[in-house]
């Protein structure tokens, strides 16, 4: 497990309660380039989709074949398919091979973790919407 890097509470200046430039010229270089940010959205707008939520987290238990994909998230073949090639364009997902049949699984512990993190939020008690 690495170790995070908490960054201390920003300075308040005393007159206007807010904080101080020095703090929110931190904040403003803590934040990704554009670039960053824009792969980071498209990453997120990937995940809105009912459908492929259901596909990611039947990889949470492993890799799968396109058809036990569908199957099990009650899609059709194609529909898997098309989310699929989606997914492991953005690098969420990755295929391995195996004579003739692809197995799809989770591209790595990032995007297990993201999962396993959205779901206790969603699933926290309490949690309504």
């Amino acid at each position: 497990m690495t170790e995070k890097t908490v960054q201390a509470a920003p300075t308040i200046n005393e007159d206007t309660n807010a904080p101080a430039l020095d703090a929110l010229t931190a904040i403003h270089e803590s934040i990704p380039s554009a670039s960053t940010v824009s792969h980071m959205a498209d990453v997120f707008s990937l995940l809105g989709d009912p459908g492929r939520i259901r596909i990611l987290t039947a990889l949470l238990n492993g890799p799968l074949k396109v058809r036990d994909i569908a199957a099990v998230t009650h899609q059709s073949q194609s529909s898997a398919s098309h989310s699929l090639r989606l997914l492991r364009a953005h690098h969420v997902v990755s295929a391995t091979k195996k004579g003739r049949e692809s197995f799809y699984e989770l591209e790595d512990q990032h995007v297990r973790s993201l999962l396993e993190l959205t779901l206790a939020h969603v699933n926290h008690e309490g949690h309504t919407h």
